[in-house]
């Protein structure tokens, strides 16, 4: 397998709730008008708590300074494993679980922290530049490491880069923050970006007006049925769309415009944390991804400034709940 090392140089940012109109401008820039500016990955995720936002430099010129937007003190490249050969079927272990053993768990185990952003075309482990030379240590001896350059494709540098891959171990990994689920269903899907201008006064209305049915309830996170929280994720990576957000939110889209499965395939969530997580722990991906790929089941995986959020199959969340309760930390 391939793990390409993309040419974006990111920042990840947090808007507050409150500060969302002092950015509004330059988000639905982003968002709605990417020929008016440089930017080639764009990720903004609505959570009860915030704003996330994953933006390249270019993209972040178009940010203004404020007191409500909170960056990330670390500069992140983004991976992307490539499979070759043959095509994926729908039996397959997809989104975070695919990369689960071979990806995050070796870099948990070098105490190298990940941040994830899974679309629907494709799931992003996100670095810290400074981590890239162990990351490249800890995976070339499972992964040929590309570099993205230009556009091109080349073999990534690795003189001085020794085959340190260490698998993963073989002892369960507790899971130590507070787990909860609330009861919307999820769809991830996409759009055809030619017709974007169609949907713009939609999506501009469900990204940043529609607030009032929500009434700013926030969940609570020990509890395990949280109720309906307000996630809403809008990607726009190199050309490509990509959104989750509830069931509920998709009745408002015209026929015909969303992209959908097949199956029609709904996803509920777990999320992880009780306080803010913070970006240097290691190892919290780890904790949720293993046990879902032991058990073959499918996971989109999204981090946030503040939480963690997995999207699993609706008819999976029971077992899911029960697999990840069984690897809760028992400690104090």
């Amino acid at each position: 397998m391939e793990l390409h090392i993309l040419e974006h140089s990111l920042k990840v940012a947090s808007i507050a709730k409150e500060g969302i109109q002092v950015c509004t401008h330059g988000l639905i820039k982003l968002a709605f008008l990417p020929s008016k500016t440089r930017c080639k990955f764009f990720s903004l995720t609505e959570t009860p708590e915030d704003y996330t936002i994953i933006v390249d430099e270019d993209g972040f010129k178009e940010l203004p300074e404020s007191e409500y937007l909170s960056v990330a003190d670390a500069t992140w490249l983004a991976l992307n494993v490539v499979s070759g050969g043959g095509s994926a079927t729908s039996s397959q272990p997809i989104g975070v679980t695919k990369i689960a053993k071979s990806v995050i768990a070796p870099l948990a185990d070098h105490n190298i922290s990940v941040f994830m952003l899974s679309t629907y075309q494709t799931d992003f482990i996100l670095v810290r530049e400074r981590d890239l030379p162990m990351v490249m240590h800890t995976l070339s001896s499972e992964f040929t490491l590309l570099r993205v350059v230009n556009g091109e494709t080349v073999a990534a540098n690795c003189s001085g880069v020794t085959n340190g891959f260490v698998k993963p171990k073989l002892v369960p990994r507790p899971i130590i923050h507070p787990l909860s689920s609330p009861s919307n269903m999820f769809c991830v899907t996409s759009l055809d970006p030619d017709t974007l201008p169609s949907v713009a006064t939609l999506l501009m209305d469900v990204m940043f007006y529609s607030v009032g049915s929500w009434s700013g309830k926030q969940p609570e996170a020990s509890s395990e049925d949280s109720g309906h929280i307000r996630f809403f994720s809008f990607s726009l990576i190199e050309g490509y769309i990509s959104l989750v957000m509830d069931e509920q939110t998709t009745r408002r889209f015209p026929n015909n415009v969303l992209f959908t499965s097949a199956s029609g395939e709904l996803w509920k969530m777990v999320r992880i944390g009780g306080q803010p997580l913070g970006f240097d722990e290691c190892g919290i991906v780890a904790q949720i991804s293993e046990p879902l790929a032991t058990a073959d089941i499918p996971a989109y995986y999204i981090s946030t400034f503040k939480f963690d959020h997995a999207l699993v199959p609706e008819e999976n969340i029971q077992s899911v709940i029960g697999a990840l309760r069984t690897n809760e930390s028992t400690g104090p």
